[in-house]
């Protein structure tokens, strides 16, 4: 340890202890009569205006006044008794904990304040509080040294210090593994700060990895004057980087947060939360600072004497003049802001501080850039406050004279110097819809420019802080706990208050709450401990109205809603909010309205501290933060980068013109502006101050908080002086007097019995016993003889408890004592010293006239002869000298005596030394060992850590490479997906141009779409019909969950309370045996009484020879039976003790029991849990690929978590095990003590009897005397005997201790593993957040390059975080994309076969114009010619041959048209003979369907009973293991009964006296058999009847899970049901579809009749072939679609039956592990729903912005805006998973609790064992004493030997009887086992059952599959068949197209016969005339072969959708039928040529 300069270690050690007295020993020295008089009740505290509190003495008491003398003045002062305050004794004269004051009032806590404070001691405790009292000086107590002193040391070892908060908050962290809180608060310039700074070096020095660097300044010591103190930091060269940066963080924040005020020069104008994030090793892994209430007015307005913020002076005094110019800088008098121009600082240099802030920033890593932008924004701050405008003439508007001071600014900040005052003169407002530029007066334009000026600062300085917690976080090194410090402003009450000092006294009635709360769970641990009963009180309650009158949000709404409120109106003001306040809070107990003027306070409230008056001026502005946002929007425009992220919130803000019009569009506009989380509303500063307070109460609730309360001691900054009045208004303020109210309530003085007893002991001399006494006893002695009331003390456990005042009167008592005492002692020692001196004169005087005779004698013979020869002679006579020698020797050999004994001494003391060094050389032998064997384990440890960390690193590299492969291949994604994007686009406009010329196309489709749309509404209806169904079954499936979670939860209920009425009707039958067994008991006392009375009247003719003996033992046995009285005392004390134990363990049970029924429900709760997050498996599935860093996270919390649920399993089964050994250690020594109990009082009696048997039989105890001493030998082997049984159980004893210890040390060893595990989790978070960190900077510079798109930089985050579901949906774009090309060239196809056929049927329509044309032309010709050829033609003979050759021709063709007809009705036929055989097949296939889903319902059926067989097996099986177990707890609860049986027995044998005693025993012993026996057929009983329960409720069970099946089932066949009247409606269309092409078909036969008729019908008939033929194509898509949908349903229908079945199997497993569960775990599964629902909510959004950026370009704003919604909510997700880890940590501290009630119950236990332990040595004492008893009876017990051998033998014949009850006992525990092995054979069979139902299961599920193949075969083979049916449609078209051509054959053939005979009828023939008629006819055949050609080849593609049957009225025979006319024709002219 290094020295300070400024003295030794030991000085400061004086210095920091001078003047402390510990109780008992004062150090100060007061005068004899001031002792006297607080000895005689004379001294008290009266108030004083000047001082306080006067010490005065009380003269006089009149009622309730007193007369009394003030000690300095000597005045006499009349005061009323509640005015004058106790004075505490002198012994608490500077006490360092002012809780132990026994007069707790304001004058006892001043005084000490005071007196330490003069003596230089600063720091005082105070209950829960650390007060310190500025010194104003320097003082040599925060150097190194003093930290290594104070460090490791407890609290209570040191004197107060900061340094022992610092070090008690970091052992309790580190060892409870509990975050700690350190809150300072206090006034302006009471050392909060610095107190602060103390801490964090503190704890940079204890909690720092490198520790080469020094704490502080050695050589100066540290002040707390409130001067500057930003040099302050350490010099620290070795210390690591963040410890360094911690230290550091310091000055920035001073420089910007810090300022100059009246009270202090450094005074912190913000508060702020230092948290110190700690690792598991206690090291510092990362800090954070939070931030609340910065001052920023006072960057524009200051007080007189006050400065601004530090850092203005320092950029003005400090920069050099090249930076100067840079920043437009001048002197301090140029600026408007800094009011009080430069301000010196006494003791500090701006300069100097200036180099030191910016050496900070360097440590905490600015960059330049950042700190010039930073120096910057402070200079336009500057800037702002010289700009000035002037009113112009005419009217109000403002205007810029000079802006010179603007031009600077917009230089400075990057902004357009006309756009800047135009934003500040005449800025844009919203008016309804449009925006108008509005003229702003001077004084809206100076508001404007002094809100931007206070809101740049304010931003700037959050950006700083945000910036330092950047640099101060490692993200690497995740902290296992934290500790944080709270640097607060303190409760101020001014004169007038604002809304600022109404933030600052809400949050400390907070923090003033949560200490009352704090102090209210402290005091009930210390009573609950200490067992003390008291009705607790929850002072934090106390408190609750004044907080609720603040925030409380509605009914009635308190002072901050009420605020919030009137900000939402713009016609509010200041004054209308104080009436509604005035309206809503009148009546409220803490509120006050004033009735005074105006002028003054507005309303008030009363705190804790007192009494505020608030001023509600511009609380309504100060709450809005109103701001230009003309000019914001123009900063965020800044070229400048820092300005313009700085004011990236635009939409954030109040507009001024809103507030100062108060424009009726205001409350619109407010809704977008403000802090806002939704738009339309905004945030003001209430509502985020009450946020932010809320968080960090939330945080401190979640902390073990340390309470530091700092004093201002005047305000003149002067060392040595205290105003007692400031300090008492800083007490009140602070708490510390709310904190002494609260200890008044309750027991504050607490004293340990043996100080106590030692203490007090004076006052009580005889109340104690000479003999030992427990401390506790001895304490309640002395009480009770000092007479105390009860109400003013309690006795605990080690304390005694006493009421405020109480120790005082003790302490009053004694002194008196004391000095009656010492004046006794005074008197008797001056009487001695007195009488000594007296016979030393005495004897004086008598020497002197020894000494006078002798020298008269010598006188007289010094001259004669003889006397002078005499005294010449006689020193030669060896006669003289022996007297001499012998005293020499006698006193040698006293030496050597002493010598020898002393040798002897040290012999003996070397021996035990000797002794204790070989036992202390052993232990620390095996010390060494066990220290060993852990240093072997953490050398594996260590080693497996390496490993591990080498391991991690390994991955943490395969990781980092993952990902730069996953950032490559997203980017190529990302390329792809524009490539495909622009390809979408593409075939998008490709589509519009299709779909235009599709239009043209739908024209002619308006005819078929009617049709088409009749079908689609049919569709939709089934469509409608099918979703219908599905919401039905989803709400079925709901309403059966309910009805099972109902079921459950009933299940359970009577469960609970049939256990209940057991354990009822269980209790009520041990009653009403224990009544039987009393009544029987009473009875055979009143036998025994009887016969006892026959033997006294016998015994009573004996006294007369026994007199004389009875004489001699009286004495003795009166002395034995006051020993035996005492011991009584002792054994009923014993008994109320057991009686307590026996009563909590009974309370524990309970709890217990209550614990199991909890656990109970739980379980419930967890299935329906289960069964959720089961529902929500698929979802959390697909979550994973999108938040892939998150779900690792989660993953691994996961596993930790089932670690630590095995963890606890273990754990309780640990526990319960130990519950289980602790109440078999109970009911051991339940036994020995009730058997040491009646072994005394049996003893008691056997005296009594044996005093009146000594009166009886004196004559016969001379006769058997041979014969006792006989049987006492006996008697003796059998105690022998009993000893080793005592020996073994002491044994087994010991084997269960060290079971109990081997159970502590392997849950040690768990949390060890626990621990161990959280480092892992921890290494890999860090690893994990490692990554993130990296890429969040990739994500950043790929962002970089798109400056111009914020938004796309969140687009890339998340494709860089979701890249494997980006890579999922561009699987599915490019299935998509895949799936629309082929549709597209599938329309391209149709396309070009439409135009195609468009351009064929254009040409064919053409043609056939023109054909057309030519035949009208031929046919007007040949009209010609036959009326020529009929006047010409006379004859008919020709004719009429020709006529009947025609008809024999159209004879013949009738019949081959009959033939071809019949041929086509007989393909008809075949045709519906196939459409029956595949409706048939179709029937059948249904059949099988049905008969498949039979079977598959069958084997589910099957399947849910052989697991509903399976699990009630289970439960059975369960069941009897636990019966097997209760019944082997009975057999060995039975053995240890018999054996403790047999020890009484051998007990009872070994004290017998008397025959009546042995059968009192005997019949004790068989009544308590009994009892055990009737116990055990009690607990069968019970055991059969839970059996019959379990049946019961497993019946109940099967029943309701059948009729859940049965309605399951009923619901699958209507669906069934209504799917195959789908089915059959559709095949019924089909069936008239083809009815409709029959008719069709009969009409197009009619129409060859005739010719017109057939060119009518032909159009009809074709469009009508056209519409059936799409319509049934129609019909077979939606046939197609609708089976493809039944395919669908099947293969749901399998997936829910396969899910269905995991979920059954899970179940089971489920159910094994829902056992050994606790209640916590329900709230994970609803946090771990919620959070599935917001991620489903989150996919959901994510899969709709997917479709929208498939679907269109133009919704890419959307998407970013739905992308940075989703970042919003993966962040809430994150911040859920934080709190399930603090979750974790709750459960973990839960842990910790059970730990501690375990150590308590082990407490308990040795309590047990040591009162046992004295039982046992009462026994062995008590069995001494009647074993001298029996020594002395056995000399004189001869003449009763007679009656002794009949006991004997009735002893012997009863103790055979016992013996055949015991063989019966042996006999039914034999049947017993042979019951529990018949139970054990039965569980093997069951399992075995179990297991061949598994097999069973296996082959159904065999089965099952097989049957879904057999299916998958038969939809293969309906496929075909729909083919086969495909293709015969086709045959039938193309037998159609052969009719229709074959009709158009015949229609030409008749033409032709036409005209043949039209030349036939002509009377003459001319050549010349002849030539025309073959050319018209050739061109008529040529006509025909061409269009018969063009048909043919429109008739080759069959795969366009409509058959081309050429336009109407062309004919189309086909080329074979097109021959035969011309070959007739032909044939005709020969004839005609020939005639």
């Amino acid at each position: 340890m290094s020295k300070p300069t400024g003295g030794g270690v030991n000085d400061v050690t004086r210095l920091l202890t001078s003047g402390v007295t510990a109780p008992g020993s004062p150090k100060t020295t007061i005068s004899a009569a001031s002792q006297a008089d607080w000895a005689a009740k004379r001294l008290v505290w009266v108030p004083s205006e000047k001082n306080g509190f006067e010490s005065a003495s009380i003269r006089e008491e009149r009622g309730d006044e007193v007369e009394v003398e003030l000690t300095d003045s000597q005045r006499k002062v009349t005061l009323s008794r509640e005015e004058v305050q106790r004075m505490n004794p002198p012994r608490f004269s500077k006490v360092e904990d002012m809780a132990d004051l026994t007069c707790l009032n304001e004058a006892s806590v001043l005084h000490n304040l005071r007196e330490r404070y003069y003596s230089g001691l600063i720091y005082t405790y105070s209950g829960l509080f650390c007060v310190v009292v500025n010194p104003y000086k320097n003082l040599p107590i925060y150097t190194e040294s003093i930290v290594d002193m104070y460090r490791g040391k407890k609290r209570h070892e040191m004197p107060p210090h900061i340094y022992a908060i610092s070090e008690a908050a970091y052992r309790s962290m580190l060892q409870d593994r509990e975050d700690q809180a350190i809150l300072c608060t206090g006034e302006s310039g009471a050392g909060k700060t610095e107190n602060t700074k103390k801490v964090i070096q503190y704890m940079a020095h204890v909690a720092s990895s490198h520790k080469g660097g020094t704490l502080g300044r050695n050589k100066e010591a540290l002040q707390m004057d409130g001067s500057r103190s930003l040099t302050r930091g350490c010099t620290l060269v070795n210390r690591g980087e963040l410890e360094r940066q911690l230290l550091q963080a310091n000055p920035i924040l001073e420089a910007f947060g810090n300022a100059k005020t009246v009270k202090n020069d450094n005074s912190s104008r913000f508060g702020k939360f230092i948290r110190i994030n700690f690792d598991v090793a206690g090291y510092i892994v990362g800090a954070n600072i939070e931030t609340y209430l910065l001052e920023k007015s006072r960057a524009t307005r200051q007080a007189k004497d006050e400065r601004t913020f530090h850092i203005f002076y320092q950029l003005l005094c400090g920069t050099s003049e090249e930076t100067k110019a840079d920043l437009l800088l001048g002197t301090a008098d140029q600026y408007r802001f800094l009011s009080g121009g430069s301000i010196p600082v006494a003791g500090q240099s701006d300069a100097d501080n200036f180099t030191q802030t910016m050496d900070s920033m360097v440590i905490m890593g600015f960059t330049p850039e950042e700190s010039l932008s930073m120096l910057k924004v402070i200079s336009s701050v500057l800037q702002l406050g010289n700009i000035s405008f002037m009113k112009e003439k005419h009217h109000d508007q403002a205007s810029m004279p000079d802006n010179t001071a603007a031009q600077k600014l917009c230089h400075l900040l990057g902004i357009n110097v006309l756009e800047f005052t135009r934003a500040i003169l005449t800025p844009r407002i919203k008016v309804g819809r449009e925006y108008v530029q509005k003229a702003q007066t001077k004084e809206q334009a100076d508001f404007a420019v002094e809100a931007l000026a206070k809101a740049s600062y304010e931003r700037l300085f959050r950006w700083l802080v945000h910036r330092i917690n950047r640099a101060l976080d490692r993200r690497q090194r995740q902290g296992a706990s934290f500790i944080g410090i709270l640097d607060i402003a303190g409760f101020e009450i001014f004169q007038l208050n604002s809304f600022e000092q109404l933030c600052i006294n809400y949050t400390n009635e907070k923090l003033q709450q949560l200490f009352n709360h704090t102090m209210f769970i402290l005091e009930q641990e210390e009573y609950q401990r200490e067992g003390i009963e008291w009705n607790f009180i929850d002072f934090g309650l106390d408190l609750q109205p004044c907080i609720d009158l603040i925030e409380k949000p509605a009914h009635p709404p308190g002072v901050l809603a009420l605020l919030d409120e009137e900000c939402w109106f713009p016609r509010a003001t200041d004054r209308s909010f104080v009436e509604k306040v005035s309206a809503e809070q009148g009546t409220h107990p803490k509120f006050f309205k004033p009735k005074q003027p105006r002028g003054e306070a507005d309303f008030s409230i009363i705190h804790y501290a007192g009494k505020v008056d608030y001023k509600a001026h511009d609380w309504l502005v100060k709450n809005m933060d109103p701001l230009n946002d003309n000019v914001a929007s123009l900063l965020h425009q800044s070229s400048d980068h820092f300005v313009s992220e700085l004011w990236k919130e635009v939409d954030r803000i109040v507009s001024v013109d809103q507030v100062s019009t108060g424009d009726s569009s205001g409350p619109v506009s407010f809704g977008g502006s403000g802090l806002k989380t939704k738009k339309g509303m905004f945030r003001t500063v209430g509502q985020l101050y009450k946020e932010s307070l809320t968080k960090l109460m939330a945080t401190l609730r979640n902390t073990n908080p340390n309470f530091l309360r700092c004093i201002i001691p005047n305000h003149e900054k002067k060392a040595g002086k205290l105003a007692p009045n400031l300090v008492l208004d800083q007490l009140r303020c602070n708490g510390v007097l709310e904190g002494i109210r609260i200890c008044r309530q309750g027991f504050p003085n607490r004293i340990p019995f043996q100080e106590f007893r030692q203490r007090y002991e004076i006052l009580t001399p005889n109340a104690i016993p000479r003999t030992f006494m427990d401390g506790k006893q001895a304490s309640e002695l002395m009480i009770k003889a000092l007479e105390l009331d009860l109400n003013l003390f309690r006795v605990g456990q080690s304390k005694v408890f006493f009421r405020a005042g109480v120790l005082a009167h003790l302490e009053e008592e004694r002194d008196l004592k004391v000095t009656d005492t010492i004046i006794r002692f005074q008197s008797a020692s001056r009487g001695y010293l007195a009488r000594k001196a007296f016979t030393k004169k005495q004897q004086q005087m008598s020497a002197l006239r020894v000494m006078q005779r002798n020298c008269a004698a010598y006188l007289k013979l010094r001259n004669w002869q003889w006397w002078r020869l005499f005294t010449k002679v006689k020193p030669l006579l060896q006669v003289t000298r022996q007297d001499e020698e012998i005293q020499v020797r006698e006193a040698d050999l006293q030496k050597a005596k002493d010598h020898v004994t002393r040798v002897e001494q040290d012999y003996t003391d070397l021996d035990k030394k000797h002794a204790q060094l070989i036992e202390e050389k052993s232990v620390l032998a095996d010390q060494l060992q066990a220290e060993a064997e852990l240093f072997a384990e953490a050398e594996e440890m260590r080693a497996r850590l390496a490993s591990r960390k080498q391991e991690l690193e390994e991955v943490l590299g395969e990781m980092e490479t993952r990902l730069e492969e996953e950032e490559e291949r997203g980017t190529q994604l990302t390329n792809e997906k524009k490539r495909m994007q622009q390809n979408v686009q593409d075939l998008e406009e490709q589509l519009e141009e299709e779909e235009s010329a599709r239009q043209r196309l739908l024209l002619e489709k308006v005819t078929l779409e009617t049709k088409v749309k009749s079908l689609e509404t049919d569709l939709m209806t089934t469509v409608e019909q099918r979703d219908r169904l599905s919401k039905e079954k989803k709400q079925f499936e709901e309403r059966l969950s309910e009805v099972t979670d109902q079921l459950t939860e009933e299940e359970e209920k009577t469960k609970s309370l049939n256990k209940l009425k057991n354990k009822q009707e269980a209790v009520i039958a041990d009653l009403e045996e224990r009544l039987k067994r009393e009544e029987q008991g009473r009875l055979e006392q009143e036998k025994f009484k009887r016969r006892m009375e026959n033997d006294s009247v016998e015994a009573q003719e004996q006294l007369s020879d026994l007199g004389m003996l009875s004489a001699e033992l009286r004495g003795s046995l009166a002395q034995k039976e006051k020993e035996i009285t005492t011991l009584q005392g002792r054994l009923e004390e014993e008994g109320a003790r057991r009686a307590e134990a026996q009563r909590s363990l009974r309370e524990a049970m309970s709890q217990v029991s209550e614990l199991k029924e909890e656990v109970e429900n739980e379980r419930g709760m967890r299935e329906r849990a289960e069964k959720q997050r089961r529902d929500l498996g698929e979802e959390l599935e697909a979550l994973r690929t999108e938040l892939e860093d998150t779900l690792d996270t989660t993953a691994a919390q996961q596993e930790l978590r089932s670690r630590r649920e095995a963890e606890l399993n273990d754990l309780q089964r640990c526990v319960e095990d130990g519950a289980r050994r602790h109440e078999a250690q109970l009911s051991e020594l339940r036994v020995k003590h009730s058997g040491a109990i009646d072994n005394l009082q049996e003893q008691l009696d056997n005296s009594k009897r044996a005093r009146q048997s000594f009166e009886k039989a004196k004559s016969v105890l001379e006769e058997e005397r041979l014969n006792l001493s006989s049987e006492l030998k006996s008697l003796q082997a059998s105690r022998t005997e009993s000893e080793r049984g005592r020996k073994r159980a002491e044994g087994q004893l010991q084997e269960v201790s060290a079971r109990l210890a081997q159970g502590d040390r392997e849950r040690d060893e768990k949390e060890e593993k626990m621990h161990k595990m959280q480092c892992e989790l921890e290494t890999l978070c860090g690893s994990v957040s490692s990554s993130d960190t990296k890429s969040i900077r990739l994500a950043k510079e790929v962002s970089s390059l798109e400056s111009q798109l914020n938004d796309a930089k969140e687009q890339l985050q998340d494709e860089s975080r979701q890249k494997m579901a980006h890579g999922s949906r561009v699987r599915a774009l490019e299935e998509e994309k895949n799936g629309l090309m082929e549709r597209q060239e599938e329309e391209e196809e149709r396309a070009k076969e439409l135009t195609r056929q468009i351009q064929t049927h254009a040409q064919q329509l053409a043609e056939l114009r023109k054909q057309s044309e030519e035949v009208n032309t031929a046919v007007e010709a040949g009209e010609e010619t036959r009326r020529k050829l009929q006047r010409e033609l006379d004859s008919a003979v020709a004719k009429e041959l020709q006529k009947e050759e025609e008809k024999e021709r159209v004879e013949r063709q009738r019949e081959r048209l009959r033939e071809e007809i019949e041929d086509m009705t007989l393909a008809l036929q075949r045709e519906r003979q196939n459409c029956t055989a595949l409706e048939k097949r179709q029937k059948k296939f249904d059949q099988c369907l049905a008969e498949e889903k039979a079977v598959s319902a069958r084997l589910a059926e099957e399947k849910d009973r052989a697991e509903a067989d399976s699990r009630e097996k289970e439960t059975r099986h369960m069941a009897l293991s636990r019966a097997l177990q209760e019944a082997q707890e009975g057999k060995e609860e039975l053995e240890r009964a018999n054996k403790q049986l047999r020890l009484e027995m051998e007990q009872l044998v070994n004290q017998q006296d008397d025959v009546g005693k042995s059968v009192h025993e005997l019949e004790r012993s068989r009544r308590s058999l009994e009892a055990e026996a009737q116990n055990l057929r009690m607990q069968t009983q019970e055991l059969d009847e839970e059996l019959t329960e379990a049946e019961n409720s497993r019946l109940r069970l099967e029943v309701n899970l059948q009729a859940l099946k049965a309605q399951f089932e009923r619901e699958i066949g209507t669906n069934e049901e209504k799917g195959e009247e789908k089915r059959r409606a559709l095949s019924k269309q089909v069936r008239e579809l083809e009815i409709q092409l029959e008719e069709e078909k009969s009409q197009r036969s009619q129409a060859v009749l005739s010719k017109k008729q057939l060119e009518a019908e032909l159009q009809d008939a074709e469009a009508t072939v056209e519409t059936t033929t799409r319509g049934k194509d129609d019909a077979m898509k939606q046939l197609r679609r609708l089976q493809g949908q039944m395919k669908e349903v099947m293969r749901e229908l399998d997936e829910s039956k396969l899910s269905r079945e995991e979920v059954m199997a899970q179940s089971k497993d489920n159910e094994k592990r829902i056992q050994t569960l606790e209640a916590e775990v329900l709230q994970f599964t609803e946090e771990l729903s919620v959070s599935d629902r917001q991620k489903r909510q989150a996919q959901q959004e994510r899969d709709e912005m997917a479709d929208e950026m498939v679907n269109s370009s133009s919704g890419k704003n959307l998407l970013f805006e739905e992308k940075r919604r989703l970042d919003a909510r993966v962040s809430q997700l994150e911040e859920e998973l934080e709190e399930e880890q603090s979750n974790a940590e709750l459960m973990s501290e839960r842990q910790r609790k059970n730990a501690l009630q375990v150590e308590t119950m082990t407490v308990q236990l040795q309590g047990e064992r040591t009162l046992a332990q004295k039982a046992e040595a009462a026994r062995e004492q008590l069995e001494r004493q009647n074993k001298e008893l029996k020594s002395r009876l056995g000399e004189m017990e001869g003449a009763v030997r007679g009656k002794h051998r009949l006991g004997q033998a009735a002893l012997e014949a009863k103790i055979d009887s016992m013996e055949e009850q015991l063989e019966q006992e042996r006999q039914e525990r034999a049947i017993a086992n042979k019951l529990v092995r018949k139970t054990e054979k039965k569980l093997k069979e069951v399992m075995m059952q179990s297991e061949d139902e598994r097999r069973h299961a296996d082959q159904y599920r065999e089965q099952v599959d097989k049957s879904m193949v057999r299916l998958k075969q038969l939809k293969r083979q309906l496929e075909e068949v729909e083919e086969d049916n495909s293709r015969s449609n086709a045959q039938k078209r193309k037998l159609q197209r052969e009719l229709e051509e074959l009709t158009d054959a015949s229609q030409s053939m008749a033409r032709e016969i036409t005209t043949l005979r039209s030349q036939l009828s002509l009377p003459e023939w001319r050549p010349e005339q002849r030539a025309p008629l073959p050319l018209a006819m050739r061109g008529r055949r040529a006509l025909v072969d061409d269009l018969s050609l063009e048909n043919s080849d429109s008739e080759e593609p069959p795969a366009s959708p409509t058959p081309s049957s050429g336009p109407p009225g062309t004919p189309t025979p086909s080329s074979e039928h097109s021959m035969d006319p011309p070959t007739a024709l032909q044939r005709q002219q020969r004839r005609v040529t020939h005639p």
